[in-house]
């Protein structure tokens, strides 16, 4: 099922060379880590994608990353977006090419999907073929393993993940009850590769049936 991707947009990225020691405590960084990238995005999930990508890419580790209360559409700034991610590493060069990283993965490889013409109503299902530090934490898995990441507003979320984990054979690693902090739900489901995208397929094909047919039982 191919349907129309929605890129999300970093806002706004700084690198801090040397972070103060206070702000450091404040972040629980190891030792060695004494450089931050800091950035701000358009889409929370995709963030979460990207961030774990650069713990792949580079000396880098997630050390800050949340989502914003009702997305986007209600933030704070201009500038604010739906999610802040900061990268920690031992010196500026590493932190830059975490966030190139990250960048990468924003403009190309990581996207929401329309369900409907005027974009309103969406869905993510991305298949992580090689979890880096930060996912495979929050999957409780081990690193390099595959991992189908899936969000989608409430009671789609919860029907698609039912579909997802009935299609294929995957376990459910984590559970994003809705609502989220961005008022969406969803899970992480681990196993194979092929298993994660056959997961995916289902979940995606579940959200666009409500879409189509929201009040058939």
């Amino acid at each position: 099922m191919k349907l129309e991707p929605i890129y999300a947009e970093v806002l706004a990225a700084r690198i801090i060379p040397n972070v103060d020691p206070m702000l450091a405590k404040q972040l629980s960084l190891n030792q060695r880590y004494r450089s931050l990238a800091l950035f701000t995005i358009t889409m929370d999930d995709v963030g979460v994608t990207a961030l774990d990508e650069a713990t792949k890419r580079a000396d880098v580790e997630v050390v800050y990353a949340r989502s914003f209360y009702a997305g986007a559409d209600h933030a704070s700034g201009p500038l604010s977006g739906e999610f802040i991610g900061i990268l920690a590493g031992p010196n500026p060069d590493e932190v830059k090419s975490g966030m190139a990283a990250v960048e990468q993965v924003v403009e190309s490889e990581a996207f929401f999907e329309a369900i409907d013409d005027k974009k309103t109503h969406s869905l993510y299902a991305h298949v992580v073929s090689r979890t880096g530090s930060f996912l495979s934490k929050e999957a409780n898995i081990e690193q390099g393993e595959a991992l189908a990441y899936l969000i989608a507003p409430p009671l789609e979320s919860a029907y698609g993940i039912d579909a997802a984990l009935k299609a294929s054979d995957v376990k459910l690693a984590a559970f994003y009850g809705p609502p989220t902090e961005t008022n969406f739900g969803g899970g992480l489901l681990t196993g194979s590769q092929a298993s994660c995208t056959a997961a995916a397929d289902a979940f995606r094909e579940a959200v666009v049936d409500i879409a189509r047919n929201p009040n058939k039982l």
